[in-house]
């Protein structure tokens, strides 16, 4: 489930370039449940607060939504009340871009990673970094571990060419029609 713009585009997927890691999980319940498209499964964190979640990107790349599957009706206090979205160069650097309350949430919620406007007042700037993380910060009725049912990161769409030609000149039919002739 990716949100699409306006125009029913659909933002890419960009979790797949980063590296993953979790605070705590509970055996069962680990970092593959947060990737794998299934609201039955879910990543339990287990210990102390604050809980988070933490991908590293080898260059840095540019970062639109979150969008996580939170359902607070299984889940009672185990669901997320209010997250923090920090990012930076490294770990050691990570400075706190937002925070997000959520409000009884069942189903994916989908939010820009800041709340800085864009120039053309269409949404939101997207944000670059090498590190983002989301650090639960507080659960519904003070629960102390955590479920999250499913976690995607996507990034700004891609505007396509203003003169017409590809961004990739490589993939063009021309280019295709030539490619294996030596």
């Amino acid at each position: 489930m990716l949100p699409r713009n306006n125009e029913g585009k659909v933002y890419p997927d960009i979790g797949n370039l980063a590296r993953w890691s979790v605070s705590s999980w509970k055996y069962g319940f680990g970092l593959d449940c947060l990737r794998d498209d299934n609201p039955e499964t879910f990543w339990h964190s287990e210990g102390n607060q604050p809980h988070s979640i933490t991908l590293e990107f080898p260059k840095r790349v540019a970062m639109q939504k979150v969008i996580i599957y939170l359902d607070q009706k299984k889940d009672d206090s185990y669901t997320p009340e209010v997250i923090a979205i920090r990012a930076g160069t490294s770990l050691r650097d990570l400075q706190e871009v937002r925070q997000v309350p959520f409000d009884k949430p069942m189903g994916w919620v989908s939010f820009d990673v800041t709340n800085e406007p864009s120039e053309d007042g269409s949404g939101n700037k997207p944000l670059y970094a090498y590190v983002l993380q989301l650090v639960i910060m507080s659960n519904y009725m003070n629960g102390k571990d955590t479920h999250i049912r499913g976690l995607k990161i996507v990034g700004p769409l891609e505007e396509p060419a203003q003169d017409g030609t590809e961004a990739f000149p490589f993939i063009s039919s021309d280019y295709k029609m030539y490619e294996t002739i030596r």
